[in-house]
C-alpha cells in the first residue's frame, strides 16, 4: 500500500460501495452497480491487506527520529500510547523518551502523565515544564497561578 492509504479508506469504500449497490438497484442504473462492486472489492483488499502488514519497528522510528523525521516521531508516540494502554508502561515509557529526544512536545506533556500516574505530580513537574516551555497549551495551565503546580503563586509560569 501506498503512504497514505491504509484501512481507513477500505472502511469508508464498503458502506459508500452498499450505499451506491442500493441506489442502483433502485433506480436500475446498472452503472452504478457496477462502480459498487470495484468499490467493495477495493475496501475489502484494503482492509484485509492491512491485516498482513508488520507492525512497526520502534528501533527503525527511533533511529528515523533522531533524524529529524516527524512521522517518525508522531510513529514513536503513537506505538508508546499503544503499549499504555496495553498496560505495559514501561515499554511506554522508553517509546515516550525517544520521542522527546527527537523534540516531541506532545510526547514531553504524554511522558508527563504516565511519570504522573505511576509516582505523582512532583515526579512528572519536570516533563510538564518542558512541554509547557515549549508551548504545550494544557500544560501551561499547570503553572498559572491556582494551577495544580502553581497553586500559591511561588513558582513562575513559564
Amino acid at each position: 500500500m501506498g503512504p497514505g492509504v491504509g484501512p481507513g479508506l477500505g472502511y469508508f469504500l464498503l458502506p459508500a460501495g452498499g450505499a451506491l449497490s442500493l441506489t442502483g438497484v433502485f433506480t436500475g442504473n446498472g452503472t452504478l452497480i457496477s462502480l459498487s462492486w470495484i468499490m467493495w472489492v477495493l475496501g475489502i483488499l484494503l482492509v484485509l491487506g492491512n491485516r498482513y502488514r508488520r507492525p512497526a519497528d520502534p528501533r527503525a522510528l527511533a533511529a528515523a527520529a533522531a533524524a529529524g523525521d516527524a512521522r517518525a516521531v508522531r510513529g514513536l508516540r503513537t506505538l508508546a500510547l499503544t503499549a499504555r494502554a496495553e498496560g505495559r508502561p514501561d515499554t511506554a515509557e522508553r517509546l515516550l523518551r525517544q520521542a522527546v529526544k527527537a523534540g516531541d512536545v506532545e510526547s514531553m506533556w504524554e511522558l508527563g502523565r504516565l511519570v504522573e500516574q505511576r509516582e505523582g505530580l512532583a515526579a512528572a513537574e519536570p516533563w510538564f515544564r518542558m512541554a509547557a516551555e515549549r508551548g504545550h497549551a494544557v500544560a501551561k495551565r499547570l503553572f498559572r497561578p491556582g494551577g495544580a503546580l502553581h497553586p500559591d503563586g511561588a513558582d513562575p509560569a513559564p
